[in-house]
């Protein structure tokens, strides 16, 4: 099984490892760890904490390069907004990151592979992982394809819940309504959707293992959507700085 996952997470991100080891125990969750009595030291939470401060030197230097004329608060706001929990475990389920996953069993059962905490913490340690192999530059190609490719639409996703409100007030007097219209899977790993109800008008449906996942996709969908139809009225600093 891990054999099989390495080779393949390897062939999905174009990077190949010099010290496989890195990358299993970038993939391994404590919850795993604990289950096969491994030592403290072999889950990904070091390799995390690695990755996070890497990610952070790349973004902070990409953000600096890329808008010259921008003061630190904007940046700050919108290194925050790329790197936060919710924006990396969208990269993560955008690449596949929690079919590569060890978990426990428990873990694994209640919905883990889904999970934002367990995805962008997993992300970071793939980072730190790539760093560790291979230095800073294979670590900055990873991250560029996989976490700051689509600035605008990561940004977009962290805050669409606020920006969404936003620009239906700048034209309409009507309030959005989240509404829950299903709910699929067994008690420990269930699925919501939820959709978004403007008037009679219904904006976007989204699905997710919690009613807050679902209606956050359920406010992205329906920017999307929005934008799409030319209806997105927010600055440019709404979708990207």
């Amino acid at each position: 099984m891990k054999s099989k996952n390495i080779k393949s997470f390897q062939s999905k991100i174009n990077y190949r490892y010099k010290d496989e080891t890195l990358l299993v125990r970038a993939l391994t969750h404590s919850s795993y760890a604990n289950e096969h009595k491994m030592k403290k030291f072999e889950n990904n939470e070091r390799l995390e904490f690695l990755g996070d401060a890497v990610l952070e030197l790349v973004s902070s230097d990409v953000l600096f390069h890329t808008y010259p004329e921008k003061l630190e608060g904007t940046l700050s706001k919108t290194r925050a907004s790329l790197v936060c929990e919710p924006a990396l475990a969208y990269c993560a389920r955008k690449m596949g990151l929690g079919d590569f996953l060890y978990l426990g069993k428990g873990e694994d059962m209640t919905g883990g592979r889904e999970r934002d905490s367990i995805l962008s913490d997993a992300l970071e340690a793939v980072i730190g992982s790539i760093y560790l192999d291979g230095g800073l530059d294979p670590a900055r190609n990873f991250i560029m394809c996989f976490v700051l490719n689509d600035m605008e639409n990561s940004r977009l996703f962290h805050d669409c819940k606020t920006i969404l409100q936003e620009n239906i007030q700048s034209w309409s007097k009507e309030t959005p309504v989240y509404e829950l219209v299903g709910v699929s899977g067994p008690e420990h790993n269930r699925t919501f959707i939820m959709q978004i109800r403007l008037g009679d008008r219904i904006l976007g449906k989204g699905s997710g293992r919690t009613k807050q996942a679902a209606g956050q996709n359920a406010a992205y969908e329906s920017l999307l959507a929005l934008r799409s139809k030319g209806i997105f009225k927010g600055k440019d600093e709404d979708i990207c700085i």
